[in-house]
């Protein structure tokens, strides 16, 4: 079959999706048709119940080396606005997702690439991966909301106004990555990860993804209303009696 896609891969199997930034020959550099592209796989996994985690991967040894900066010559002011929204919508559109997103980072994910890593749920990489946010260097403003979110105020003032390189292992330390894993381990372990995730109560998965974003947006007091009524549809809808009854029982636990 025909992808519909002409910068993107996307492969479904046993409840797992996996979206591949496929520009490798521009270093996956973010485009135009590669922003429409991920909000529709987005809206395309978010509406299949089957699919249960998101995996986000990219072709050639660079994730994202940013925005495809070639695209951008001759632009208006008007149309760079209309191409940052492009931009910001195809972030949304990952962070929004109800199911959990990881971000599989092999290399560089610089600028744009750095943006989708922090839209998804959380990262992880390779012992060659890197990170760095070049928006204030090349003049413009970018990366000021999810960052400071991750490594707090002070570190992504830091990184955005030297636009430095951070490592794996820093990037580990800073909190913009989960797990390092050695080049050829890191696809495997991803998958595994991905596999263990799916074999959980899907609705479970996503009240308590749900709880987490809307908790951190408001106050303590609002985040346990927010979490209160999270349990309650738990309740509602899962056979929670039975997981109760069979806790304890060892081929339940290993299966």
């Amino acid at each position: 079959m025909t992808s519909p896609y002409t910068t993107l891969l996307l492969e479904i199997r046993d409840h797992v999706a996996t979206l591949t930034l496929n520009r490798p020959d521009n270093r996956n550099a973010l485009n135009l048709q590669m922003c429409r592209e991920l909000v529709a796989v987005c809206e395309r996994v978010a509406a299949d119940s089957d699919i249960r985690v998101l995996l986000v991967k990219a072709a050639g040894s660079v994730f994202c080396a940013g925005a495809d900066l070639k695209e951008r010559q001759g632009m208006s002011t008007a149309d760079m606005v209309a191409r940052r929204v492009e931009g910001f919508t195809a972030y949304a559109a990952l962070e929004a997702m109800p199911i959990p997103v990881i971000a599989v980072v092999q290399g560089a994910a610089f600028g744009s690439g750095g943006e989708i890593a922090a839209s998804c749920d959380f990262v992880l990489a390779s012992t060659q991966a890197a990170f760095k946010y070049p928006e204030v260097g090349w003049g413009t403003v970018g990366a000021t909301q999810r960052l400071p979110r991750i490594v707090g105020a002070r570190m992504a003032k830091e990184l955005l106004y030297t636009g430095r390189v951070v490592n794996a292992a820093e990037a580990k330390s800073l909190g913009l990555v989960n797990h390092v894993f050695e080049p050829d381990q890191l696809s495997n372990e991803a998958n595994v990860m991905a596999i263990a995730v799916a074999k959980n109560n899907p609705l479970t998965v996503r009240l308590t993804k749900n709880s987490i974003d809307q908790g951190l947006e408001t106050t303590r007091q609002g985040a346990m209303a927010v979490e209160l009524l999270a349990i309650q549809e738990n309740l509602r809808h899962s056979d929670w009696k039975s997981a109760i009854a069979g806790f304890g029982d060892s081929k339940k636990s290993e299966g």
